[in-house]
């Protein structure tokens, strides 16, 4: 996928963020789920397309995530700051699931896969990443 098609994704993932967190974060944490899952993964797809570490035709899939074990194992390959940036989409994939498919949350568990989207998203434009 080109890096536009991806800056446009998370354009649309932060929107709706930003919506759920407007409505209540306890009505939508389904959407909060699915487009801090999926924004997490296209920014790190466009960061390492950027540092020209992986080719455009590899797709990064957010369930490798969900153990740590399998996400070091799917990317072999070092790039800057790898165990930070691992670690935080090991907490958001592993909160995704319940926040989707789950009953309701508490409100802190929630907030803590903000928190975690939040400092990834911090650390990618430290990185140099825009996608405003």
């Amino acid at each position: 996928m080109k890096i536009e098609d991806h800056l446009r994704n998370i354009k649309e993932s932060l929107d709706v963020i930003k919506e759920s967190i407007q409505k209540g974060i306890q009505e939508r944490q389904r959407n909060i789920g699915f487009n801090v899952s999926v924004a997490s993964v296209e920014m790190l797809e466009v960061f390492l397309h950027k540092e020209n570490i992986i080719n455009p035709g590899l797709m990064i899939k957010h369930d490798w995530f969900t153990s740590l074990r399998k996400a070091k194992e799917k990317l072999d390959f070092n790039f800057p700051e790898k165990e930070k940036i691992i670690n935080f989409l090991f907490e958001i994939e592993t909160k995704r699931n319940l926040l989707c498919y789950g009953k309701p949350r508490p409100v802190s568990e929630i907030e803590s896969v903000l928190n975690s989207f939040n400092e990834l998203k911090k650390l990618f434009k430290k990185k140099g990443l825009k996608w405003d």
